[in-house]
């Protein structure tokens, strides 16, 4: 999740970044940033190896953003968060 998540502030303004999880796992809720378990309605994704890009807005757009994504395509998550991020599989 990151610091900015740990300490809940809002990301830098107008910076973007990249991460990658290579390993992939279960990775959290894709609708509450700061869910730390699974629990009803918090919708719980697990993915494989994946890249993020953060803090890109427009670059989201066209994105699918449903609370339960199909995690095999590039999808927002935390859509509606300021802690919103597009997600790509990567093999």
């Amino acid at each position: 999740m990151g610091n900015g998540v740990d300490r809940k502030k809002e990301p830098p303004k107008g910076k973007v970044g990249f991460m990658y999880m290579l390993a992939g796992g279960t990775d959290g809720s894709n609708t509450d940033p700061y869910a730390t378990k699974p629990e009803p309605g918090n919708n719980w994704v697990e993915t494989g190896p994946h890249v993020m890009i953060v803090n890109a807005t427009d670059m989201m757009q066209g994105y699918p953003m449903d609370p339960k994504p199909d995690t095999s395509r590039p999808y927002v998550m935390w859509a509606g968060t300021p802690y919103a991020h597009l997600m790509i599989p990567v093999k």
